[in-house]
This record gives structure tokens, C-alpha cells and sequence, in this order.
């Protein structure tokens, strides 16, 4: 199978948002200070080498389906959805917000170009659907860190 344009530019959408995930975990893997850095720090090494393995699965597919993926440092730049991430040093809680921020926009990015991949290309559909879940997981268990418990009653 030879990937549409279509197929392609979606594909590209969804490797730029995982490679600046990587390179925004890494810069806050860096710069976070405060209460709970190191299960913090930690938890960032393991969003960081999932988005490594994702964007390279991504990539590795376009190239299965004949297009040229391209994750050079200015088409990141120029194709992210993702706001820019700070240079200082930066809260724990801040960080989880920033960070679970960037997980949840990158699967929006993902659910965005879902079903014309899907239409196309259901194989890749289903790398998204995995990449989606674990994305997703990550979001919950940072965000948790400044989670207030609701009681069951407060819900309904």
C-alpha cells in the first residue's frame, strides 16, 4: 500500500506533536523543582521514552506506507500544535499542568486525524489507538498529582 497525500500529512501531524512531546519532557525533566521532584523527574523519564518509541513507531509506518516523515528540528518548530514550554525552572505543579496540558494535545491532534487515517488505513489507525491509550493513561496519573478527591455524592 502507498499512503495518500492525505494519509501522509496526517501521519506527519501526529510524529511532529510526538517528537516536541519528547523534547517538552525533556525540557521539563530538567527544569522541575519543588515538592515531589523526584516521582515527578521520574515519571517524565517514562512519558519521554514512550513518546521517543511512539514517534518512531509513527515514522517507521510512514515509511511502510511509502511517505517521508520528517523530523528535523524546523518542521517540529513550524508544525506543533503544542504551546511552547518555559526555559526557567518551573513548580512541580506546574509542571504536571504543563505537562498533562501537552499529553492531552497531542491526542487531540491524534483524535483530530483519526478517522481520515482510519478511512485509509485502519493498520495505522490502530497504532493511533495505542498510542492514544497510553497517552491518555499518562494524562490521568500526572494530572492526579493536583487532583482535590471529590466524594461519590459531589459527581452526580
Amino acid at each position: 500500500m502507498k499512503a495518500s497525500q492525505t494519509l501522509d500529512d496526517n501521519l506527519q501531524k501526529v510524529l511532529v506533536d510526538l517528537i516536541e512531546l519528547h523534547l517538552q519532557g525533556k525540557q521539563a525533566h530538567w527544569s522541575v523543582v519543588g515538592k515531589n521532584f523526584r516521582d515527578l523527574h521520574l515519571q517524565l523519564d517514562e512519558i519521554i521514552v514512550a513518546a521517543r518509541e511512539f514517534s518512531d513507531q509513527v515514522a517507521e509506518r510512514m515509511r511502510a506506507l511509502h511517505a517521508m516523515p520528517d523530523g528535523r528540528s524546523q518542521t517540529i518548530v513550524d508544525q506543533t500544535t503544542l504551546p511552547k514550554y518555559p526555559g526557567d525552572e518551573v513548580d512541580t505543579a506546574t509542571v504536571v499542568d504543563l505537562i498533562t496540558e501537552r499529553l492531552e494535545a497531542t491526542v487531540a491532534t491524534m483524535r483530530g486525524v483519526h478517522d481520515e487515517i482510519d478511512e485509509e488505513d485502519p493498520t495505522s489507525a490502530d497504532i493511533l489507538h495505542a498510542i492514544i491509550e497510553k497517552l491518555e493513561q499518562f494524562a490521568w496519573m500526572v494530572s492526579a498529582e493536583n487532583a482535590k478527591p471529590r466524594s461519590r455524592t459531589s459527581r452526580t
